[in-house]
């Protein structure tokens, strides 16, 4: 259940927005002033804020700014009666997920926080999967392929060569720029990486090259951008496919130059960074599309890396299982179990489009729901995609009868939890059960979101 913050100073407002997002299964809080509200961040993690602008003793602006700080992650959706293009440019630029008019369309209200929501779950699953991907410093994989790319890595950490990472989605490829800033000369400076996708256009240059106080509505102090914080380090600048050409234009100065210029500002600033960039998309077919400058790539691509999907590489397949089964297994307090050579061979068949990360969820729902110290095949196959429940496989894999019905009620709830996005009313309707039966079933099985 995803906690959502109300902040505005009239508590009729507060309490109507409420009551609607509880009915929508939200857990809903609401301050009637912002410092309270930035207490309040600091107690709990909000996936939404929902924030009004004009309130008193502090401004909707200044408590976005210092939200942003606190949790980079959380949306904040700006509230206001003073609709105003100027309104909604100034929140966008400080980070504004979204902005809505008072007074509040509930539909609108609905699908925005759910939007939003989403979005933060997103994300916040992603960066959870990065830091645990490169906590241990190291790629995984003894493939040809694998092989190539730490030979190439070896080589290349060294100099202060620019890096262009290509590959699908999932594959690893921040795991591969953070192990060439790890084994660089600057690994002792900063790893800043930025996801391009994920930034809004009007925002990207401020988070770029940060701002100075005052240039422009609610840059209530100055902001240092992220080429200064990686000055000395490394600067990624993931799925880099995605950046508007006006913020690429502003990126390849900055490159030739080797200074930046905050929003704003009228000083040059020096900057020393290595740029490694990434992206899942074909640079030059963008180019021909008119979406990718061709000076910008030649830059960017000094250094080529293209990254594999997994089912190209099944002989990584074993070890990422291991090394991924004793981290989730330590995370849930069990012991890592040993995946037998038909379970893996089954898990090796599939087609993996998602890659590195859909075999993440996948290994991580088989240990939550297969309570066993030798996993086989018959253990697993109703849990894999593409395949069906097989009630042969599913009584093979029992031990009892009771057994039995377990196993077939855990994986008939989390597949309707995934199929309705975790909406627990509305899966509790389409099973004809209480909302409270469901939860209890759900903390019976140990099932969680994330699975």
């Amino acid at each position: 259940m995803s906690n959502i913050l109300i902040i505005d100073d009239e508590q009729q407002i507060c309490e109507s927005i409420k009551f609607i997002l509880e009915y929508e299964d939200y857990q809903v809080d609401y301050v009637t002033n912002g410092f309270d509200g930035l207490s309040k961040l600091k107690e709990k993690e909000y996936a939404t804020i929902l924030l009004d602008i004009q309130m008193p003793e502090i401004n909707g602006f200044e408590v976005l700014s210092k939200a942003k700080e606190y949790n980079p992650l959380l949306n904040i959706i700006i509230i206001s009666a003073f609709a105003s293009l100027q309104n909604a440019i100034s929140a966008t630029k400080l980070g504004a997920f979204d902005f809505i008019e008072k007074p509040i369309d509930r539909d609108k209200l609905i699908i925005t926080v759910r939007n939003s929501v989403k979005q933060f779950n997103l994300l916040k699953e992603n960066s959870e999967m990065k830091q645990s991907l490169s906590s241990s410093g190291k790629l995984i994989g003894n493939s040809k392929q694998m092989i190539k790319i730490k030979e190439l890595i070896e080589k290349v950490s060294p100099t202060e060569a620019r890096v262009l990472i290509t590959g699908e989605n999932g594959t690893g490829k921040e795991l591969v720029a953070r192990a060439l800033h790890q084994q660089s000369l600057r690994k002792e400076k900063a790893f800043i990486d930025v996801n391009c996708a994920a930034i809004p256009n009007e925002l990207i240059e401020s988070e770029l090259f940060g701002h100075e106080k005052g240039s422009f509505t609610g840059a209530s102090q100055q902001r240092i951008g992220k080429f200064e914080l990686a000055n000395k380090g490394t600067l990624f600048l993931d799925e880099i496919g995605d950046m508007s050409l006006q913020a690429q234009a502003k990126v390849l100065r900055a490159i030739e130059d080797g200074k930046i210029e905050r929003v704003g500002g009228t000083k040059k600033i020096e900057v020393d960074v290595r740029i490694i960039s990434a992206t899942n998309k074909n640079l030059l077919e963008e180019i021909e599309k008119g979406n990718f400058r061709e000076d910008l790539y030649h830059r960017l691509n000094v250094i080529p890396i293209e990254i594999p999907p997994l089912r190209d590489r099944l002989d990584d397949i074993p070890p990422i299982i291991e090394s991924m089964s004793a981290e989730i297994s330590s995370k849930y307090n069990k012991r890592a179990p040993k995946f037998t050579i038909e379970a893996i061979k089954g898990l090796q068949s599939l087609s993996w489009k998602g890659n590195i990360r859909e075999l993440r969820n996948i290994i991580e729902r088989i240990i939550i729901i297969v309570n066993k110290e030798s996993i086989d095949i018959k253990d697993i196959d109703f849990l894999l995609p593409n395949n069906k429940l097989s009630l042969e496989t599913l009584i093979d894999g029992s031990n009892s009868f009771q057994d039995f019905k377990e196993k077939a009620e855990k994986a008939f709830i989390l597949k309707q939890l995934e199929l309705n996005s975790w909406n627990i009313s509305k899966t509790a309707e389409l099973l004809d059960i209480q909302r409270s039966h469901l939860y209890n079933k759900m903390k019976k099985y140990g099932i969680e979101k994330g699975e």
